[in-house]
């Protein structure tokens, strides 16, 4: 069905998954993604860090970044509850892959070559959930999260 006028302009924008630790997320989506920080929202309760992958080909600038937040496609917004990461009791959040009621499944990012993504992976010690020799797609992996939620790791092209 072709789009009608009242949502030509629609775009996805984000996703919202909830953090534990932002020092240890921040770390893994900029560091071993390659994510750039757009912007950080704080809060009484909570501070919002909205990430994306800049394909600006040029370091974007403050003013810039901000003002791309709503107006790209593609961001990841990560929303930390104070206090979450020095809580000893608790338990972290669903990943939406856990018994009972799956739900949330991942998120997925595009690479030139797999296996080369998840040799780099492996040297920094990110945790797997599926190698890109386990089951029956052998061109994809997924990897963990900080908090245990799964980033699919697929080809710019795929063919299932």
């Amino acid at each position: 069905m072709p789009r009608t006028a009242e949502t030509a302009s629609f775009k996805f924008n984000h996703t919202m998954i909830r953090i534990k630790d932002p020092k240890a997320s921040l770390t893994f989506y900029q560091d071993i993604l390659g994510m750039e920080l757009l912007s950080e929202k704080k809060f009484d309760d909570f501070t919002l860090y909205f990430l994306a992958f800049n394909h600006a080909g040029h370091e974007l600038t403050g003013d810039e970044k901000e003002n791309s937040r709503f107006a790209r496609e593609g961001v990841l917004e990560l929303t930390h509850n104070h206090g979450t990461e020095s809580d000893p009791s608790f338990q972290g959040y669903a990943n939406g892959n856990s018994d009972p009621g799956k739900g949330f499944g991942h998120i997925a990012i595009t690479v030139d070559d797999v296996e080369k993504a998840c040799e780099r992976f492996e040297r920094l010690g990110v945790a797997f959930k599926k190698r890109p020799s386990d089951g029956k797609m052998k061109n994809i992996a997924f990897i963990l999260d900080p908090d245990g939620y799964w980033i699919e790791v697929v080809p710019g092209i795929l063919n299932l």
